[in-house]
C-alpha cells in the first residue's frame, strides 16, 4: 500500500511500578489509582467516543494491570464486608475516625497536596481554599493539629475529586454534586465517592478489552515489570552511546539474560491473563534497545519494537535524522522484529509545548506539521511516523486534564486526507518489502539516545550495585528453595526490584521529595526480596542512597527525547 494517505502511529504509553509492601500489604504511594481514574479512565472514554476508523497504540507493562485489577477487588472488597482497603488515602477517605496521631495527619496532608497548583487546584475554589489552609498549618507549631477532623475529611474528598478526569465529572452527576456541596462531607459522602472509585477501577481493563476487539486500540506490552533490558544483560551497553560513562563498581547483572528472558515471557502470559489476546508488540522499558535485546523481543514472540530518535541517529551515524530517515521503520541485518523510531519533535510537541496552547490551534500546528511530512514528493514508500509518548503524566499540564485537545486530536485526524492513522502491527503487514536493513543498532533509550537516566551518575551506580549484590543472594539462595509458591513469588520480586524507575528518580536533577520517596520505595522492595529468602538484609539499605535537589521541568516525571 503506498504512503498516500501518510501513514500516523500515536502510542500511549502508560507505566507505574509496584508501590505495595508485600510484607504489609499496604500501598505506600497513590499513583497507580490516581492515574487510573483521572488519566486512564478518560483515554478510555475518549477513544470510545472517537470517530470511526480512529486507532491508537495503547502500552501497559503487566505490573501496572495487576495494581489496577488488585485494587478493584480491594475496593470491592470494602464495599461488600468492609475490609480495610490498604492505602492511607483511601482507607482515611472511609474511615469514621479519622487518625488522630499526628505523623499519620501530617502525612495525609502532604500527599493531598500533590497536585498541579494551576491545572487541578486553583480551577478548583473549594479545593484552593483548603490547600491554603493547610500549607500554612503545616508552617505552624501545632501542625497537622490545627485542622479538624471535618477539614481533613473536606480536604480528603476534594483531592480526590482533584484526581477524577474531566469525562468523569461530565459523565458521573455524584462528582457535580459533591463539587457543588463544597464542604462539610458526611461519612455517606465519603463512601459514595468511594464506590464511583470503584466502579471505575473495577472496569478499567475490560474497558481497554473491548477497545481493542473493535479494533480501535492496538495493546501492547512492555517487559513483566518494565525493566531497562539493554542493562539487565549487559551493564557495559551504557558505553555503546557514552563510551565515558561511570559505571557501577559490579561489573554486570548477574544471570541477565535469563531474566531478560523471564521477564518478556511473563509479559505475554499477563496478556493472555488480562485480554485473552497475544500482544503484536513491545514496547520496551522506555524505547530501552541493543541489539540482544532486539533479538530476544523477537524470539519471545513479538513482532514489532519501538525506540527513539536518538537510538536511530547513532545507529546511522550521521546528522540528526528528518524526514525519509526518520520515518522509515527498520529490521537489523540479523532479522527480528520490525523496529520503529519516535520522532521527537511531534511527540514533545504533544508532551511539554501544547499544554499552553488553546486546542485547536495545537491541533492545527500538529496537523500542519504531519501534511508537510506527507507532501515530501522525493520520500520513498514506506513511511510511518511514530508519535510516542507518556499517556497519564502530560494531561494534568493541559486545562481539563486535556479534554479539548485529544477530543480535538481525534476529530480533525479523522477529518484528515492526507494522514492516516494505523496501528504498528498494520504497518508490520503493509511494509513487508519495504523495509531498509539497519546494519547496526546502537544501544540506548528514547531519552537521549542513552542510558544516562538510569545509568552513571553515583546515585544511580549505587542502585544498581545494591540490586547486583541482591540478585546474587538469590542465586545463591533460589536453587534450595522447594515450595514452589514461595519460588515463584522470589522471582516475582526481584523482578519488581528490576522496575526501572527506582533509577529514574535517582539524581540531584530531580526533586527532593520525589527522590525520598522512591529512594526509600526501592529500598523496601529489596528489604522485602531478602525477607522472602529468609535472610538479613544488608545494613546499607537502611542508608538513603540519594538526594533530590533539582526542579525540572514538569515535576521530572516526563523528559524531553533530547535533554
Amino acid at each position: 500500500m503506498s504512503d498516500k494517505p501518510l501513514r500516523l502511529v500515536l502510542c500511549w504509553h502508560m507505566h507505574q511500578p509496584d508501590y505495595c509492601d508485600p510484607a504489609s500489604g499496604q500501598y505506600l504511594s497513590p499513583w497507580v489509582y490516581l492515574h487510573a481514574i483521572k488519566d486512564y479512565t478518560d483515554m478510555a472514554s475518549h477513544l470510545e467516543e472517537a470517530p470511526e476508523g480512529t486507532k491508537v497504540a495503547v502500552n501497559f507493562p503487566p505490573v501496572l494491570l495487576e495494581q489496577i485489577r488488585d485494587y478493584g477487588g480491594r475496593l470491592q472488597s470494602f464495599l461488600d464486608n468492609g475490609t480495610a482497603i490498604g492505602g492511607p488515602l483511601l482507607d482515611a477517605l472511609i474511615t469514621e475516625q479519622l487518625p488522630q496521631d499526628q505523623q499519620q495527619r501530617h502525612d495525609l496532608l502532604t500527599r493531598c497536596l500533590q497536585a498541579h497548583q494551576a491545572r487541578m487546584i486553583e480551577p478548583l475554589p473549594a479545593f484552593d481554599r483548603l490547600v491554603i489552609m493547610t500549607r500554612a498549618a503545616l508552617e505552624t507549631g501545632p501542625g497537622p493539629r490545627y485542622l479538624s477532623d471535618t477539614q481533613l475529611a473536606d480536604l480528603l474528598v476534594w483531592y480526590h475529586l482533584a484526581w477524577t478526569g474531566e469525562t468523569v465529572r461530565r459523565q458521573e452527576p455524584l462528582v457535580a454534586e459533591l463539587m457543588e456541596q463544597e464542604s462539610d462531607y458526611s461519612l455517606e459522602n465519603r463512601r459514595d465517592l468511594l464506590a464511583l472509585i470503584s466502579k471505575l477501577m473495577g472496569n478499567l481493563i475490560e474497558r481497554y478489552r473491548l477497545l481493542a476487539e473493535q479494533g480501535t486500540v492496538e495493546l501492547s506490552a512492555s517487559p513483566y515489570s518494565h525493566p531497562m533490558l539493554p542493562l539487565l544483560l549487559d551493564l557495559q551497553s551504557a558505553r555503546e552511546a557514552q563510551p565515558d560513562a561511570e559505571l557501577p563498581e559490579s561489573p554486570c547483572y548477574p544471570g541477565g539474560e535469563e531474566r531478560a528472558i523471564w521477564q518478556l515471557a511473563r509479559a505475554r502470559e499477563a496478556f493472555q491473563d488480562f485480554f485473552e489476546l497475544e500482544p503484536a508488540g513491545c514496547w520496551p522499558s522506555e524505547g530501552g534497545l541493543s541489539e540482544r535485546t532486539v533479538a530476544l523481543i523477537g524470539e519471545a514472540g513479538f513482532q514489532w519494537t519501538a525506540s527513539g530518535q536518538g537510538v536511530l541517529r547513532h545507529s546511522l551515524e550521521e546528522p540528526e535524522p528528518t524526514g525519509d530517515d526518520l520515518h522509515r521503520p527498520r529490521r537489523l541485518q540479523a532479522g527480528g522484529p520490525l523496529c520503529f523510531f519516535r520522532d521527537d519533535g511531534l511527540s514533545d510537541l504533544i508532551g511539554f509545548t501544547y499544554q499552553n496552547w488553546h486546542a485547536r490551534d495545537a491541533v492545527a500546528d500538529l496537523i500542519h506539521h504531519l501534511r508537510t511530512i506527507a507532501g515530501n514528493k522525493k520520500a520513498r514508500p514506506g513511511r510511518v511516523v511514530s508519535i510516542i509518548l507518556d499517556g497519564e503524566n502530560p494531561w494534568e499540564h493541559y486545562a481539563q486534564n486535556g479534554f479539548y485537545f485529544l477530543r480535538q486530536l481525534y476529530t480533525d485526524l479523522a477529518d484528515c486526507p492526507e494522514v492516516r492513522l494505523v496501528h504498528f502491527s498494520d504497518c508490520v503487514k503493509e511494509l513487508e518489502g519495504q523495509v531498509d536493513e539497519l546494519p547496526t543498532l546502537v544501544a540506548g533509550s528514547w531519552v537521549n539516545g542513552n542510558f544516562d537516566t538510569w545509568i552513571g551518575n553515583p546515585d544511580k551506580n549505587r542502585a544498581w550495585d545494591l540490586l547486583c549484590q541482591a540478585k546474587a543472594a538469590v542465586d545463591k539462595t533460589l536453587p534450595d528453595i522447594e515450595d514452589e509458591e514461595r519460588q515463584a513469588a522470589v522471582e516475582r520480586q526481584l523482578a519488581v526490584c528490576e522496575g526501572s524507575d527506582w533509577f529514574w528518580w535517582f539524581g540531584d536533577y530531580n526533586p527532593a521529595g520525589t527522590v525520598t520517596e522512591f529512594d526509600t520505595l526501592y529500598r523496601r522492595q529489596l528489604v522485602a526480596l531478602y525477607e522472602l529468602l529468609e535472610q538479613t538484609p544488608p545494613d546499607n539499605l537502611d542508608n538513603p542512597i540519594g538526594h533530590g535537589s533539582g526542579q525540572p521541568e514538569a515535576g521530572g516525571t516526563m523528559r524531553r527525547g533530547t535533554q
